[in-house]
């Protein structure tokens, strides 16, 4: 029993988990209906699973693939980057330029994400440059594309607000025909799978780990940290053109103003429910992940209650600030402390029995 209990307590996992427990409970007591899932025939005759749950699933997409980036950034670097809104509103201005004006085809959207994720890529070393070689704090760095960024992707477009239609972007952005699960949801798990695949088949999410938890050291191993900073800015480029392509073809345009508006601290605060230190080191993708899913469900939950959107961002800063509070030193030591004294008391009633 002891050795279970000192197992959960020191898993990483604890706290996402625990958050999405309160989340269910809930809304369990809330109303029991908020988990149901029906099948009804959307707007285009298609049969579809509908529901809160799958609302929560498919709303976070956008938000659990930034989560994946920021939390490769934040455990290399030490920081977040802040810039990852404005860097997939530039992703997605590109995406359609792209696609403007021609006839659009399976293979001219795959060159419109590859476009976008090559600009993104660019945008994202810019600012993994300044933090790798000139040690600038990556908060601080990002700024840069923070406040540049949407104007950026205003003048891609020449300043419009355009739109794209095309039944082949609907289905990429919602469902496609024959399947009742949302396109994005299954691009959600795809890209998971070949970032776990990645995790577990190479040395990146040990090299990564290594840089966050003491950078000297992991050069004196042979690790070149510049490169997996590098490396984790890429990725962050990549996955804000994901973030960015799927917006625009869910909503079908651009809009450098609202696009991902505020994604930014929704995934660092995923990042932080995740149960990842926010000083970097070791990290949990699947943590930041459910994280992102726990900051939807939480949306989703206080909209159901006919909470405001205003009021809404006013209860994710108590969230924050709870998150900070309980990662404080003070306060592990107390936990620490606390969670000490169950073990013992557990190891003492096992030796008596």
């Amino acid at each position: 029993m002891a050795n279970t209990l000192k197992k959960v307590s020191s898993s990483q996992l604890i706290i996402p988990l625990f958050a999405l427990f309160l989340v269910i409970v809930f809304n369990l007591i809330r109303d029991v209906s908020f988990f149901s899932v029906s099948v009804i025939q959307n707007n285009y005759g298609n049969w579809v699973l509908s529901g809160n749950v799958i609302s929560i699933l498919h709303g976070a997409s956008e938000l659990a693939v930034l989560a994946i980036a920021m939390t490769l950034v934040t455990s290399a670097t030490k920081g977040q980057d802040i810039s990852v809104g404005a860097l997939a509103a530039i992703a997605g201005s590109v995406f359609v330029r792209t696609l403007r004006g021609n006839e659009i085809t399976m293979q001219l959207i795959l060159f419109g994400f590859l476009a976008a994720c090559l600009v993104a890529v660019i945008f994202a070393l810019f600012t993994g440059m300044l933090v790798s070689f000139f040690n600038i704090q990556p908060m601080i760095a990002s700024l840069i594309l923070f406040t540049a960024g949407r104007p950026i992707a205003y003048w891609i477009n020449g300043g419009a607000t355009p739109t794209v239609e095309s039944p082949l972007l609907n289905n990429i952005g919602s469902f496609i025909p024959g399947i009742p699960i949302p396109s994005p949801i299954l691009i959600v798990i795809a890209f998971g799978i070949l970032v776990a695949l990645i995790l577990r088949f190479t040395n990146l999410g040990l090299y990564t780990q290594a840089v966050g938890i003491n950078e000297s050291a992991a050069r004196l191993n042979g690790i070149n940290a510049v490169f997996i900073k590098l490396l984790a800015f890429v990725i962050l480029g990549i996955c804000a053109a994901i973030a960015g392509s799927i917006n625009v073809c869910r909503i079908g345009l651009i809009n450098h103003e609202t696009i991902l508006i505020d994604i930014e601290m929704d995934a660092i605060l995923a990042v932080a429910i995740g149960g990842n230190a926010l000083s970097g080191g070791k990290f949990k993708l699947a943590g930041s992940v459910i994280g992102a899913y726990i900051i939807q469900a939480l949306t989703i939950t206080l909209y159901a209650m006919k909470v405001s959107s205003t009021a809404v961002k006013a209860y994710k800063a108590i969230v924050i600030i709870a998150i900070v509070v309980l990662g404080s030193p003070v306060v592990q030591k107390f936990f620490l402390q606390l969670k000490n004294k169950i073990l013992n008391k557990a190891t003492t009633i096992t030796e008596t029995n």
